[in-house]
């Protein structure tokens, strides 16, 4: 027999009533039932990256389902913490409102902040704080920096502690210069071919500088890719297309014939 449909006035406590049933052992979903919080982990880290993208293409119809999506991830995981007597979705709530008050002292206290760098000033000085009350050893600048982030996320996140206390680059410009000593070191390694491992240590360092150049261009490095992912894949397409209006596979074109189409889906401004 189908579980009645919950009707709650509250959209979140239908969400979270919707999520104890799938959850239930007694009629729930198997594939829901099966789920643990390392099963779940990468659908939220996927879910994030489908709000940034809804967000590049200003398709807000579209961000107003992938916030859902991202609101149902926190759900799930809180209904797996509830049903192991963790905490639950309330819990979860209050200790973020907590936070919040917490570390905008310029806000809810005393302090002030007239720009946005003094208030994420303030945010991070709180965090070392609140690091130092709990007892851990590591005070470093660069404190508390997950290693679950994405290599180049967790890059920037690096690089913006370090710049935290003075130790970056004063504009772009130095960052261009060392991105091109960067590669010439990667063209030196390449000649000299001493072993995968000290190329990619060389490739790392142009990695790493380049997102220091978005940094200080004050462009988004994410939202920069993406954007680049996103052109190469309407240009690749569009080749696709040409050629098979040809009657050929992609495939079939010489390397010089497909440069040639890349220049084509260029100059029509996809």
């Amino acid at each position: 027999m189908p579980a009645p449909i919950p009707t709650h006035a509250d959209p979140v406590e239908r969400l979270r009533a919707i999520m104890a049933q799938l959850r239930n052992p007694d009629g729930g979903c198997p594939w829901d039932l099966k789920q643990d919080f390392r099963s779940i982990a990468p659908c939220t880290i996927e879910e994030a990256y489908e709000v940034a993208d809804a967000i590049d293409r200003g398709d807000f119809d579209e961000l107003r389902d992938e916030l859902g999506d991202l609101l149902l991830q926190v759900v799930f995981h809180a209904r797996m913490a509830e049903e192991e007597g963790r905490f639950g979705f309330a819990d979860v709530a209050e200790a973020i409102c907590e936070k919040l008050i917490r570390r905008h002292p310029h806000v809810y206290g005393d302090a002030s902040a007239s720009e946005a760098d003094a208030a994420l000033a303030q945010w991070d000085a709180q965090k070392r704080a609140e690091r130092a009350a709990r007892g851990e050893a590591d005070l470093s600048a660069l404190a508390g920096i997950t290693r679950g982030l994405p290599e180049w996320a967790r890059a920037l996140k690096l690089q913006k502690r370090g710049a935290s206390v003075g130790f970056d680059w004063p504009d772009a410009e130095p960052v261009i210069a060392k991105l091109h000593e960067e590669l010439d070191e990667v063209r030196e390694e390449l000649a000299k071919g001493r072993g995968h491992e000290a190329l990619e240590d060389e490739i790392g360092d142009v990695l790493f500088v380049a997102l220091n150049l978005a940094r200080k261009a004050k462009v988004d490095a994410g939202s920069a890719l993406r954007r680049a992912n996103a052109k190469y894949e309407r240009r690749f397409r569009r080749m696709e297309a040409i050629a098979a209006e040809q009657g050929r596979s992609l495939a079939d074109f010489s390397l010089a014939e497909q440069e040639a189409l890349w220049g084509l889906t260029k100059r029509e401004g996809l």
